[in-house]
């Protein structure tokens, strides 16, 4: 019998002005062609709006965004005799983080006409007030999720 491959979790730096792991990991989500200052300004010019414009606590608003856009479940197509169903499983804690990751970034580059550290601004204090297209992306996927509970016995 072959070994498994074995699962390595990279270590990350923290980022220089919040030292949190998951600014970090989101500052490396941002990051295109491999130009992370380009991405940390993008975070940073976000984060300094968030407290300027809203005057609110910005690694604050930026945890409790992310702990809202979260999925609990979702549906993986699993094939059973011929026939493709949407089975709902749970969503595992790392994949929760990198889908809130995805999606908020998706919708973020969507948007036309702002430069990005206001569009991320402004996606991440609707996620935080639990509006915008985010949390729409989830309710979403919660629903399919829920719609086909009865293939839960197929996981």
């Amino acid at each position: 019998m072959p070994r498994r491959k074995r699962n390595y979790t990279r270590e990350i730096e923290l980022d220089p002005r919040y030292k949190n792991l998951l600014v970090s990991q989101f500052i490396n989500y941002i990051m295109l062609d491999g130009k992370k200052a380009v991405a940390r300004k993008v975070f940073y010019g976000a984060m300094d709006i968030i407290e300027k414009e809203y005057s609110q606590d910005p690694l604050n608003v930026f945890n409790t965004a992310l702990k809202n856009v979260s999925p609990a479940v979702e549906v993986k197509s699993r094939r059973v005799g011929g026939a493709n169903y949407q089975v709902p499983v749970e969503v595992r804690p790392a994949r929760k983080t990198s889908l809130a990751f995805r999606w908020m970034l998706d919708a973020v580059r969507k948007k036309k006409g702002k430069s990005t550290d206001k569009k991320l601004a402004e996606e991440l204090m609707d996620a935080f007030n639990q509006t915008g297209a985010v949390i729409k992306k989830k309710e979403d996927t919660q629903r399919m999720a829920e719609a086909n509970r009865a293939f839960a016995h197929l996981r």
